[in-house]
């Protein structure tokens, strides 16, 4: 069975959806637990994993992508909307 989202890294405050998410929707996260998505996240976007405060750092691979320009919650769309560079 395909996974919902995966987890590229322990230390990623993100995941990457692994088929489109609809606003709504509760999806499963690797180790069993689950999160429901605030707006519709496409494929392959990223999605929080929990609560992001404005400025703090957005964590993919392991490392800082970049930090969130507004505050972010658990199960939000990460993108251009909501992301700055570091």
């Amino acid at each position: 069975m395909r996974p919902d989202v995966i987890v590229i890294n322990e230390a990623d405050n993100v995941a990457v959806a692994m088929r489109d998410l609809p606003a709504g929707a509760e999806f499963a996260l690797p180790g069993g637990a689950s999160l429901v998505a605030v707006v519709e996240i496409p494929l392959g976007h990223k999605v929080a994993l929990r609560g992001l405060a404005a400025g703090e750092d957005i964590i993919k691979y392991g490392e800082c992508i970049g930090v969130a320009a507004e505050r972010i919650q658990p199960g939000d769309w990460i993108h251009t909307h909501n992301i700055k560079p570091a």
